[in-house]
């Protein structure tokens, strides 16, 4: 197994894993944004706070939560990796500058995931962590006709939190952060398995350039809308 191990550890191992675990935090960054509309439902948070508590409840969502979680960590270790390891070699007197050839996103993709790290932990500190371990910030439970369990009143703390100006330009910072950290990195992904050919090439990058507007923007939408309605 020492080849396996030399390769996962070698540039190109780590930009495979890299392209691999960034389209599967892509698809979760979908899924997520399909739950997350509910909030715009006009029910007082019912079908939102439903589709929380069985998300946080299904046996099934929690393991795969656990490996989100593992390839968030394992994602941004190996972006780090491979960021110090192009700054060592841009020092040598060999290394050529192509500044002038490449994007601001391709050129900060470090700096730009270390803004959206830090964006999530803002979020899970204020939306999950209290959701989970809320202590004396413990949400209120509510119930609905038809649905006999009680559930916690997400919908409520989503729009107390975003009556806050200061978290809302945070997340605002968080999602322009991820937009430019998509745009590069969408056909970045495809481009390391080896899909780069002129003919499908330039519509994964129109594709990836019309996600990383997109989807940071209707993220983005939330605690605008939030913010100014409550």
């Amino acid at each position: 197994m020492s080849w396996f191990s030399n390769f996962l550890t070698s540039s190109i191992g780590r930009k495979l894993i890299m392209s691999l675990t960034g389209l599967f935090l892509i698809s979760f960054l979908i899924i997520h944004l399909i739950g997350n509309l509910q909030l715009f439902y006009d029910d007082g948070g019912q079908a939102f706070n439903i589709y929380a508590a069985f998300m946080t409840s299904n046996p099934l969502i929690k393991f795969v939560s656990i490996g989100l979680y593992f390839f968030i960590l394992l994602h941004t270790v190996q972006g780090l990796i491979l960021w110090s390891k192009n700054k060592a070699a841009k020092g040598s007197k060999y290394a050529v500058s192509n500044t002038k050839t490449t994007s601001f996103a391709s050129r900060n993709m470090a700096l730009l995931g270390t803004f959206v790290l830090a964006f999530l932990f803002i979020h899970m500190g204020d939306f999950w962590f209290k959701m989970k371990f809320g202590g004396s910030d413990a949400l209120n439970m509510v119930t609905y006709p038809g649905h006999e369990t009680a559930v916690k009143d997400l919908y409520e703390k989503v729009a107390y939190s975003f009556s806050n100006p200061l978290l809302v330009l945070a997340y605002l910072v968080g999602l322009l952060a991820l937009a430019f950290h998509l745009m590069h990195g969408f056909q970045s992904a495809f481009q390391s398995l080896g899909i780069n050919h002129k003919k499908y090439t330039p519509l994964i990058q129109m594709i990836g350039l019309a996600f990383s507007i997109i989807v940071p923007l209707a993220y983005a939408i939330i605690p605008i809308f939030f913010f100014f309605n409550r």
